[in-house]
């Protein structure tokens, strides 16, 4: 048994029959459904109304969640595992051989953290988007989808099996399909979505084999059986390995990991309060999720577990470089949002001395990149919808709300103390510099890559931050073929998110960051396993100055480049590394490459072999068939002498014929 596992600590939580309201925890998810379906069939009759019903349906949710998270926190951790019977799917077979699959709800600290991010971050969300989506003859719809989408990621994380969740995984893939594409009249949009959808059901493809390994090996695809095997050593290292690393695929596709990250960008063609739900609160976080339900597999299998790590290393430095380039502002924000799932898959690959950890990152990050995503749609709210960020500048002196709010984002995210980026981020890079998950070679790659690629984080989002409200006016005007803006703040429909948002963003690293309180919150699932202090190859003293030195090097190199000097209005060219990260450090040439261009291949040649070989077996025997009827037409040319020579050749074919046989 792999030394990780440890004592009482890792052993299973045992689940507790719902009481009280958790025996109504299925409203949660019941209700945005519902509303969702309404809106959907109802149509235009809801128009006037219909957005406002699905928020007191998202709201609905949060405090239904929110209540029995007060009762959950009323009873002693040990019986914070709640198990809620929703109703059984089917039974077949009988006796030893019967199968069947129940649907319950799985309440416990994990699956409420998510429930507390998902519903009140959403439901935010829905209030900016009746202000951003006021015009829109189609916001109905709108309200629709993001019901549906809230709905399919409560069903996912509240499920206690991963048949359940898998519901709720493709519902989340679909309603981001449908909310990409939602202004799918626009060619690049439909195309978008399309490239998203596409790209994960490469992702749900492991998944199912993920579950199809489960239940082959163990007969079950509930938490309770799969993972209790994994923890009890039941669980051969093959079987963990194999296992492990089809879940790594799936998490890979959902959380725009390396190497299926390129959908990420494209998928800012939809609406931004839909990138806020994406990237805040709903689908990258599912990744993440899976792969924190099921540690116990990695755990039992270092090979997966060292993969996941890598996977998250890579994409936290992708994304970074990425996002140094990139002038569309909701671009710059799609690559930060890769790179920081990244640093949580490098903490959830860590084992159980980074699963909390990742989990307190993603927790944190849900409230200031919703922040920074809304404070964008703020800015093309107030800029004709432009996105490009060199012809923005100075809007500071104009949008002074939207610059308090996105400045406390862009500190959280730079992680500079006291605001929460701080104290989430900084103890997965501490962590990665412990040799006791992969040695001290590992803790030195690990750790160095993370610290560098918090560096990078602070140029980018510096540089974007600058870019949008500092330095010199460089807006459009009718003159240089665009048209004149005149910058202004949004409502406080759109602001109010924003402002709440902002003081979780300062308050959240204050409140918990100092305390062990998130940490024994999240103990019953992921245990109480600490980092020893033998295994640190570096300091937590020096990995704090030395990660500090370099993001204040960060910032202070993008104030030189971007407030110092003056911005550009067309990009310039520049060396092949910036070049190249402009173009995704072509992603999408090697996609086309690997995959596209050989299924395209393929598809020349199976279709060149059925119109040359399969046609032409077919057009041969047509062709001998019509000869054999041509030959044949000539001895029916009607003449009786003819027909009686054909007689007589018989009659006297078969008397030779017998008379042979007898003299034989």
């Amino acid at each position: 048994m792999n030394s990780f596992l440890l004592g009482a600590e890792q052993q299973q939580m045992a689940n507790v029959s719902a009481t009280g309201l958790a025996e109504y925890a299925w409203l949660m998810v019941v209700i945005p459904l519902l509303v969702s379906g309404l809106l959907l069939v109802c149509g235009r009759v809801t128009d006037k109304w219909g957005h406002w019903l699905a928020v007191a349906a998202s709201w609905s949710s949060f405090l239904i969640g929110f209540l029995i998270f007060c009762q959950m926190i009323a009873q002693a951790p040990a019986e914070r595992s709640i198990l809620a019977p929703v109703f059984t799917w089917f039974k077949a077979g009988s006796g030893n051989e019967q199968i069947s699959l129940s649907w319950n709800i799985l309440l416990d600290p994990l699956s409420m953290t998510f429930v507390l991010l998902v519903t009140f971050v959403g439901s935010l969300i829905h209030v900016y988007s009746v202000a951003y989506m006021e015009h829109d003859p189609n916001r109905r719809r709108f309200f629709a989808y993001l019901n549906f989408f809230v709905a399919s990621m409560l069903t996912l994380i509240l499920s206690d099996s991963y048949v359940a969740l898998f519901f709720g995984w493709e519902g989340v893939g679909l309603a981001s399909y449908l909310l990409i594409g939602f202004w799918n009249h626009e060619l690049p949009n439909a195309v978008a979505a399309k490239k998203a959808f596409v790209m994960n059901r490469v992702g749900d493809l492991g998944l199912l084999l993920a579950m199809m390994s489960m239940y082959a090996e163990f007969n079950s695809m509930k938490f309770v059986d799969v993972l209790g095997a994994s923890r009890s050593g039941d669980m051969s290292a093959g079987w963990a390995t194999a296992i492990g690393l089809f879940l790594l695929l799936a998490a890979c596709g959902k959380s725009a990991q390396f190497p299926l990250q390129a959908w990420l960008g494209d998928a800012m063609a939809g609406p931004t309060p839909v990138s806020a739900l994406i990237h805040a609160a709903t689908m990258v976080t599912a990744g993440v999720y899976l792969i924190v339900r099921s540690g116990a597999i990695f755990v039992a299998s270092p090979t997966a577990r060292l993969c996941v790590a890598i996977v998250g290393a890579i994409t936290l430095l992708f994304g970074a470089i990425v996002g140094c380039a990139k002038d569309d502002m909701k671009k710059v924000l799609a690559a930060s949002t890769m790179s920081q799932i990244g640093y949580m898959m490098l903490g959830a690959g860590l084992g159980p001395i980074g699963w909390t950890l990742a989990i307190f990152h993603l927790f944190v990050h849900g409230f200031f990149k919703a922040q920074l995503f809304l404070g964008a749609g703020s800015v093309m709210h107030g800029m004709n919808e432009q996105v490009n960020m060199r012809r923005f500048g100075a809007l500071r002196q104009v949008m002074k709300v939207s610059w308090i709010c996105f400045g406390i984002a862009w500190l959280a995210i730079l992680g500079i103390p006291p605001f929460s980026g701080f104290f989430s981020k900084e103890p997965i890079i501490a962590a990665a510099f412990n040799a006791q998950a992969f040695g001290t070679a590992g803790a030195w790659i690990f750790g160095l890559v993370a610290m560098i690629g918090a560096g990078i984080t602070s140029f980018y989002m510096s540089r974007l931050f600058f870019m949008i409200f500092h330095g010199e006016q460089r807006w459009t005007t009718q003159f240089d073929g665009g048209s004149d803006v005149h910058p202004h703040e949004a409502s406080w429909l759109m602001n109010g998110p924003i402002v709440v948002l902002s003081v979780f963003s300062v308050a959240m690293g204050l409140v918990l960051g100092f305390t062990e309180r998130f940490n024994q919150w999240l103990e019953p699932v992921t245990g109480t396993l600490e980092a020893t202090k033998d295994a640190v190859v570096l300091s937590h003293t020096a990995i704090s100055a030395i990660t500090l030195v370099l993001v204040l090097c960060g910032l202070a190199l993008a104030f030189l480049m971007y407030v110092r000097k003056p911005v550009p209005k067309v990009a310039p060219a520049s060396n092949v590394l910036v070049e190249a990260a402009r173009l995704d450090l072509y992603q999408d040439t090697v996609n086309e490459s690997v995959a596209m261009l050989p299924a395209q291949l393929l598809t020349i040649g199976v279709g060149g072999a059925d119109r040359r070989v399969l046609d032409g077996i077919i057009r041969g025997i047509s062709w001998c068939a019509g000869a054999i009827g041509r030959a044949v037409s000539h001895v029916q040319n009607g003449y009786i002498r003819a027909y009686a020579s054909y007689i007589l050749g018989g009659v006297l074919l078969a008397l030779i014929l017998v008379v042979g046989s007898q003299l034989v």
